[in-house]
């Protein structure tokens, strides 16, 4: 996609990070949106941003664990636009824990707006972008963590290794039906994002403060370490400008942090040569 002028985006997670850059981005092109989130006064905020920039947007409260609220935001979409140009799933949450002391619910939890949100959109979006017959995107924000491994992290690396690889394979069925709609998957590293408070939107399906999990100190020190690496990582004033160039020149993989390719290098090599992984590359590092 080059011209982005009055074009539609549909976008979740767009109350904080990745989302709320790239919907005032897309507000500064002359896009029209429509921003979903389960963060109601932080949704509000991004609101009023775009807006600001005579952007005609509608605002969406939604839980995208939920199919039912991804169907009813996408009918409410088609009822202000008539049309959806641009989806970017990029809601997303991080759970750091091993996964012999990770609660079942966690993983329920991760993998429902890590992947299955992404699976809602695209299910009742594709159709409609196949109908429209004029070119169309699909960006799924997962992570560096869906090309390489670290320790202490199994549940996010399992939902971020499933958004890149579901990515991947909607390319090819999309390809092999001459559709014209591209797909794209973002990759970024540690970027400074709201990502370390994922407990403020724990739905309450998901939760249980009886579980003494949560007062563990294996909790405690995996919610230090998420808040270490990503109040330490990239800036985030660069994402938006990487992303909408991206679409610009319809390229797959979007990386942020190429010092992270001699790692995924490795990992494939030690596929092709039947190499166990080890810890020990990640010294200095994780």
């Amino acid at each position: 996609m080059k011209d982005f002028k009055g074009k539609v985006m549909f976008i979740t997670g767009a109350a904080h990070g990745f989302g709320r850059v790239i919907a005032i981005e897309g507000a500064k092109r002359g896009m029209r949106l429509a921003l979903i989130d389960i963060d109601e006064a932080a949704l509000k905020e991004t609101f009023q941003s775009v807006t600001q920039k005579n952007a005609e947007t509608i605002m969406i409260v939604a839980d995208v664990t939920k199919e039912t609220d991804v169907d009813i935001a996408v009918k409410q979409t088609m009822e202000k636009f008539g049309r959806i140009d641009l989806l970017i799933n990029d809601a997303g949450i991080a759970l750091p824990g091993r996964i012999w002391e990770l609660p079942t619910r966690d993983w329920e939890w991760i993998m429902h707006v890590n992947v299955m949100s992404q699976v809602y959109a695209m299910k009742r979006i594709i159709p409609i972008m196949l109908e429209q017959k004029t070119p169309a995107d699909i960006l799924n924000v997962a992570s560096i963590a869906g090309l390489l491994d670290t320790p202490g992290m199994p549940s996010y690396h399992a939902s971020k290794f499933a958004a890149v690889g579901m990515s991947e394979a909607t390319a090819y069925d999309l390809q092999r039906i001459n559709a014209n709609i591209s797909m794209h998957v973002m990759c970024p590293g540690f970027v400074q994002t709201d990502l370390y408070h994922t407990e403020k939107h724990r739905p309450a399906q998901y939760s249980d403060s009886d579980d003494p999990y949560y007062q563990s100190e294996a909790f405690l020190k995996g919610q230090e370490f998420a808040k270490y690496v990503i109040t330490n990582g990239m800036s985030i004033d660069t994402i938006a400008e990487t992303v909408f160039k991206a679409l610009e020149e319809n390229r797959f993989y979007i990386l942020t942090h190429p010092e992270y390719n001699n790692l995924i290098a490795d990992r494939v090599n030690r596929i092709v040569n039947d190499k166990a992984p080890d810890v020990h590359v990640m010294d200095g590092i994780m």
